[in-house]
């Protein structure tokens, strides 16, 4: 794969695999538009870590109507504009409210989604990182967000399960699936020219990156 030719990157992963790191590093790398997630623009996301069952749904919709807006810009990708990288998936926005949301809640959710979800281009490429949900959870930990610090470890868990699910069927864009547990792409350069090299090597639609796999 030719990444100086891709428009629409995307970087995703459970909360504490390095997807926003990594978008960021991407986007310098590639000259690239940035789309990054606003966890800090949304109200209710501290109140959700305290009382999950009552802010959840709430939580979720401002999260929907916030990337819902983000990707608009989207819709008109062409070559003559630079590439985006993206720390997000909008694809991926109901399994959250599958997670999180009552039955009812769900429904209500979904009506929404289906409704504002914007016709944006299909990415490029989408890297997905994962691993294991102790180093999940020391990386939670070790970046010291305050309202993250009250975040159940089971839910973690199950989230991580949930993306690891999500991704076992998603083919629609081609898909670099990385265990990012021995690797550091911010602070080791060698790490992130491993990946490079490993995405100008995709010849398939799905492969996978384990540092000291060939």
């Amino acid at each position: 794969m030719d990444l100086s030719r891709c428009r629409y990157i995307v970087v995703e992963g459970p909360i504490g695999a390095g997807k926003t790191s990594l978008a960021r590093q991407l986007g310098e790398h590639l000259d690239a538009d940035l789309l990054l997630e606003q966890p800090e623009d949304n109200p209710f996301l501290p109140r959700f870590y305290d009382d999950m069952a009552r802010f959840a749904l709430p939580t979720q919709l401002t999260f929907l109507f916030q990337r819902a807006d983000q990707l608009r810009q989207l819709t008109q990708l062409d070559m003559f504009r630079r590439p985006t990288v993206s720390d997000f998936l909008l694809d991926k926005d109901p399994l959250f409210a599958r997670l999180n949301l009552t039955d009812d809640e769900f429904g209500l959710y979904d009506k929404m989604y289906r409704h504002l979800k914007p016709q944006t281009a299909t990415p490029d490429l989408v890297i997905y990182l994962q691993a294991p949900v102790d180093t999940l959870l020391a990386r939670v930990k070790l970046r010291g967000v305050h309202f993250e610090q009250s975040m159940p470890d089971e839910y973690l868990a199950r989230l991580a399960d949930a993306y690891a699910r999500f991704f076992y069927r998603y083919d629609e864009a081609p898909l670099l699936i990385i265990n990012s547990e021995r690797l550091n792409f911010v602070d080791d350069p060698a790490h992130f020219r491993m990946l490079l090299s490993r995405v100008e090597g995709m010849r398939g639609r799905r492969e996978f990156f384990n540092l000291g796999q060939a």
